[in-house]
């Protein structure tokens, strides 16, 4: 295994310090550089003690931010910034023949209209949105391989594609009149002082936020038209909830075919377990439940697995999806070493499992 060089630009943050974790653990990767203008000087250890049984943390010292010496450093640079700056690292580094793989949202809508509709600023670097893949590799996968410019997705998005996409391309669900409600620990918010997520304010307390226009909906449904064939517009609604990790979604849908009699719920039933299995039956980090059992945030936290399930509404008629998933590993992090692995050329589960 050909070792690669490796560095993480915002690698303070919650995702960064994701990052710096699975990279110093894994085989065929050399952590060069960490950037932090909070931390500049001080070592990976001092800023994360968690590592200080590390050698490579013990010495790696963060550094101010510098383009120029990154691309002389690193063949691979994590871009663990905000929106709207990962943009004015990007363009130098893919410019230097770098491999960039980008954590905020700057590269995962097609259409930099849709970008400055849901985030309020026209888009920094549209000339590159026709050169970066949506990095989630159960979906693209091939063309991850070939990429330079990786827009690694959103948590919500994966907790949410994930069960759609499949049902959708086999036109196993209708487009219209879906419903999702997804529940998220506050580290999703990112690592800020701010009042709303402080423990007094977040502890023994469950809130909507970012209703009705959540700026995940944007690469949501620019996916799920991508696998209808069609515009799709789902309802969407995020709640915090008081956990540090983790995220549960329930998606309501309407199926396609009848299910009014029992012989008809077989029937579905049959043809949705089918598609999960060919959709997921040989994905490393993807977990379709059976029997009774449902997703649960404790059996993924802390790995870069995706639980599903689902359940046939005969009552109703409709069709509920559940998945559980680590909002900054399958979420944010884990997802995009999973991207790395595929770029370099490293089994998909290096260093994942």
């Amino acid at each position: 295994m050909k070792t690669r060089r490796v560095a993480i630009v915002g690698a303070s943050g919650y995702s960064g310090e994701e990052l710096v974790r699975l990279l110093l653990g894994h085989p065929g990767v050399e952590l060069v550089a960490v950037t932090s203008r909070q931390y500049a000087g001080q070592t990976l250890a001092q800023v994360f003690p968690r590592f200080a049984h590390l050698a490579r943390a013990r010495e790696l010292l963060f550094q101010e931010p510098d383009v120029t010496r990154l691309a002389a450093e690193a063949e691979v640079v994590f871009l663990a910034l905000p929106h709207g700056v990962a943009a004015e690292f990007a363009r130098p580094l893919l410019e230097a023949g770098r491999v960039v793989i980008d954590l905020s949202a700057d590269f995962r809508l097609r259409d930099p209209a849709v970008y400055e509709e849901f985030y309020g600023h026209a888009h920094p670097a549209p000339e590159l949105l026709s050169r970066a893949v949506y990095g989630l590799p159960e979906l693209y996968r091939e063309a991850i391989r070939q990429a330079r410019l990786i827009a690694s997705p959103g948590c919500y998005p994966t907790s949410i594609l994930l069960p759609l996409v499949p049902l959708l391309r086999a036109g196993l669900i209708r487009s219209d009149g879906i419903v999702v409600n997804s529940l998220s620990g506050v580290s999703g918010a990112g690592r800020k002082a701010e009042l709303e997520y402080l423990f007094c304010e977040c502890a023994e307390s469950l809130r909507a936020y970012g209703v009705p226009k959540h700026r995940h909906l944007s690469e949501i449904e620019q996916e799920l038209s991508l696998a209808a064939g069609s515009r799709v517009t789902i309802q969407f609604t995020p709640h915090l909830v008081p956990v540090r990790r983790g995220i549960l979604t329930t998606i309501v849908t309407t199926p396609t075919a009848p299910v009014g009699t029992a012989s008809e719920v077989f029937a579905l039933t049959g043809r949705i377990a089918a598609c999960y299995a060919d959709a997921y039956g040989a994905e490393p980090f993807v977990r379709v439940l059976e029997g009774k059992a449902l997703p649960d945030t404790k059996n993924v936290v802390g790995t870069n697995v995706c639980e599903l399930a689902w359940r046939l509404d005969g009552r109703t008629g409709r069709l509920v999806l559940i998945s559980a998933e680590d909002n900054l590993l399958k979420g944010a992090s884990g997802q995009a070493v999973q991207s790395m692995n595929l770029v370099c050329g490293f089994p998909e589960t290096t260093g994942l499992m």
